[in-house]
């Protein structure tokens, strides 16, 4: 009986032994298999991480390719504003900014962000509608490094890619500052200019950002996470109750005005020969005997015809209510010269009408604004 005894014990000992060498091989492997996967989730984390926020690489390619604008009249500064180099031929560096920024101004100088010395810059030309102006430098005496950006493809833009600006907020004092934000919304349309009397003048096509911009960072470069400039900055939504919502020009749109701008020709736009003011109030059509239906509740007013003009030779007269270009509404002025401008001198388009009640219609070949 002792014999069996000291056996089964020795039996249930070996037993016990392997039972824990198994598990403690299984629990090291688990831990060594978590730490493993652990090791690899912060890895990728970390990574994942550089790749958003470690963008110092891509403003470089910016940043020394970025002026602050300093806009005259007179002699005496005007507006303060930001630029940046699209294009170099020979000796000479093109640089591209906002109309707004040098609109009055009869001479200009910048500075690059990394050098306080100011060169002057010829004023080429700018546009008001398309708010985009050129200004060339002379590189010939400049011991700075003159180099233009890259340029990205504001079509493969999607919500929420990191886009980043480098501008002169407020002024020359904080020149070069970088802010990163997000794209927001594409395809904006946002009507700019005018007064509250008339409306908006006309309606831009924009890229949405919730990047920080403020007054001096117009002109500036939009740029992606890449450092490639995708768009260039040009108005903010300037209201109390409004944050974070800033708003650039696709870089395309800018680069075919400035192709024109460069070679000192005007951007060329049609013409119709009209002189427009936003729907009346009902006091005003009474005053001026205009009879409106009802059920138009939006349009333009046409006030005068200019003598010899396409409209006048199409039958349109002073007092007519347009509400539309061929198929689209035209409910405001700026409506009116977005859908407008999209035509080319020398098309035709069909003009819709109310005249003393009745609708109408007519054909217009557009002509060249002189």
């Amino acid at each position: 009986m002792d014999n069996r005894k000291g056996s089964n014990t020795a039996v249930i000992l070996i037993v016990s032994m392997l039972l824990s060498f198994i598990c403690g091989a299984a629990g090291a492997y688990l831990i060594s298999k978590n730490t493993t996967t652990t090791e690899s989730i912060v890895k990728n984390i970390t990574t994942s991480e550089l790749v958003e926020t470690s963008i110092s690489t891509s403003v470089d390619k910016v940043y020394y390719r970025t002026f602050v604008i300093l806009a005259y009249s007179k002699g005496k500064q005007i507006s303060t504003g930001t630029g940046f180099i699209y294009k170099i031929e020979g000796n000479t560096a093109y640089i591209l900014t906002n109309n707004h920024v040098i609109d009055g101004a009869d001479s200009a100088k910048v500075e690059f962000n990394d050098d306080d010395t100011r060169y002057e810059v010829n004023i080429v030309g700018g546009d008001n509608y398309s708010d985009i102006a050129v200004l060339t430098l002379n590189t010939t005496s400049i011991k700075h490094e003159v180099a233009k950006v890259e340029f990205g493809d504001s079509a493969s833009l999607k919500l929420g890619d990191t886009v980043f600006t480098v501008g002169s907020p407020m002024g020359i004092e904080y020149k070069g500052t970088v802010t990163k934000g997000i794209v927001s919304g594409l395809n904006r349309q946002v009507e700019v200019g005018g007064s509250n009397y008339s409306g908006a003048d006309y309606i831009m096509n924009v890229i949405q950002i919730d990047a920080a911009v403020n007054p001096g960072n117009s002109g500036g470069p939009l740029s992606d996470v890449s450092g490639k400039v995708v768009g260039i900055i040009s108005l903010k939504i300037v209201q109390d109750e409004v944050e974070g919502m800033g708003f650039a020009i696709p870089i395309e749109d800018a680069l075919t005005c400035a192709n024109v701008l460069e070679t000192g020709k005007s951007i060329e736009r049609p013409f119709v020969g009209i002189s427009m003011e936003a729907l009346p109030s009902d006091y005003v059509a009474y005053r001026y005997g205009l009879v409106i239906p009802a059920s138009v509740t939006e349009g333009i007013w046409v006030r005068e015809i200019s003598e010899g003009s396409p409209a006048e030779r199409a039958g349109l007269k002073a007092n007519d209510i347009i509400v539309k270009i061929n198929t689209v509404s035209t409910n405001s002025i700026a409506k009116f010269r977005y859908e407008l401008y999209k035509y080319k001198v020398g098309d035709t388009i069909m003009i819709t009408y109310y005249r003393n009640g009745v609708i109408g219609s007519v054909n217009v070949t557009l002509g060249k604004n002189n």
